[in-house]
């Protein structure tokens, strides 16, 4: 399960450097390439080992052909889902598009979400997680909900 956050740089060509502990989860589910995807609801990407990726894909299917809810959802996740190869220094590289999804420019956070690592604008993902404190009571009873 990845957990945490890490900043880094994202280069010119649109590489950037899966910090070192996601690289190890994500290879550690599946030795295949890593899925990028655009998340539905925020200005985000998110990273998925292969096995997990294909998992989705296969709840997705199973899912209303007709029902117009089921048909963004699965439009907007599978049809932005691309392999992400991990070059010899631990980097994928993000495709334009899904770098303009998430307003990615250079300075980017990879945050441990559980099952999938997401990657966010610096700035973005710093102001989710101020929007986020923002509303700590109704978090906190969500939380408390579950046990935690």
């Amino acid at each position: 399960m990845a957990r945490g956050h890490v900043h880094h740089v994202l280069d010119a060509k649109g590489r950037v450097a899966i910090p070192q502990s996601y690289r190890i989860e994500l290879q550690a589910q599946d030795q295949r390439p890593p899925i990028l995807a655009a998340l539905i609801d925020k200005p985000a990407l998110g990273l998925y080992a292969h096995n997990r990726w294909q998992s989705i894909e296969e709840r997705l299917e199973t899912m209303s052909q007709v029902q117009p809810e089921v048909q963004a959802v699965r439009r907007m996740l599978v049809s932005t889902a691309v392999e992400c190869p991990v070059d010899a220094q631990g980097r994928i590289l993000i495709p334009p598009d899904l770098r303009e999804h998430a307003m990615l420019e250079r300075d980017v956070t990879f945050a441990g979400v559980g099952a999938r690592v997401e990657i966010w604008s610096k700035e973005r993902y710093e102001g989710e997680i101020r929007a986020t404190r923002e509303r700590a009571h109704e978090i906190a009873t969500i939380a408390a909900q579950l046990g935690l």
